[in-house]
């Protein structure tokens, strides 16, 4: 695991959407998981400037959805999958065969999960996964307690989590269950990005660096990957070691 801090979000940001762009340039089908929320969105919008620039070309890549709300899809505003077709997919015109996404509402979502673990595996892993963390420390929708071993599975939401994501909803919206990649998934990606942005996750974030790696605090994981990259605002990095 390698740690670095930037100054602003904003210098972490274009740190991130360059790391992107190089993995491409270096593989141009590579198969990439994107995560949705806050703390990408500015890395999302500086990576489509690239793209837009010509400074790299996305026309073979398959992108993967990270995580959702079950009963949510892109076209409910305060999904996952809303703000990543927002700020990512749909400016970057990318082509329906590039994207994989969980269907949250579909009858059978263990079958979605089989769909998804069969695009990954079938192209030998992920590429890069850029992950951020919650309050909880979960990674993706994968909450305290989740097995490292899981691949893409349905899982009951954490109290804090159906509370933190009510703030992507215009209006209160019960939230029960998530369908997520697996943290199996992290630990055979080829490489790993972790973002973390802003003072209210230094103490989970200290924790999950400089603490036991446990289940109980997912984003522990990170400190058994040798690929893995752990980006942080100086905000968010506050309370970890000099």
């Amino acid at each position: 695991m390698n740690l670095q801090r930037f100054p602003d979000h904003n210098t972490l940001s274009q740190h991130a959407a360059e790391r992107i762009a190089a993995i491409i340039r270096k593989k141009p089908d590579a198969i990439i998981c994107l995560a949705s929320g806050d703390t990408p969105i500015e890395t999302y919008r500086r990576f489509v400037a690239l793209v837009q620039a010509g400074a790299v070309d996305v026309s073979r890549c398959t992108f993967v959805g990270l995580d959702e709300w079950v009963g949510f899809g892109p076209d409910d505003m305060g999904s996952c999958s809303y703000y990543v077709y927002r700020d990512l997919l749909t400016p970057l015109a990318l082509r329906p065969e590039q994207i994989y996404y969980f269907n949250a509402k579909a009858d059978d979502l263990l079958a979605e999960c089989e769909r998804i673990d069969r695009v990954i595996l079938e192209r030998g892993g992920l590429d890069l996964l850029l992950v951020g963390m919650g309050m909880n420390g979960h990674i993706a929708l994968n909450e305290p307690g989740t097995p490292f071993t899981n691949y893409c599975h349905v899982v009951e939401l954490a109290e804090t989590t159906k509370t933190v994501g009510q703030k992507y909803f215009a209006e209160e919206t019960t939230l029960t269950q998530g369908i997520t990649i697996g943290l199996r998934h992290l630990t055979e990606a080829h490489e790993v990005i972790l973002l973390v942005s802003g003072a209210q996750k230094a103490p989970m974030l200290h924790q999950a660096l400089t603490g036991p790696v446990t289940e109980e605090v997912p984003a522990s994981i990170m400190q058994t990957h040798s690929n893995a990259y752990v980006w942080v605002d100086e905000a968010a990095g506050s309370q970890l070691p000099a």
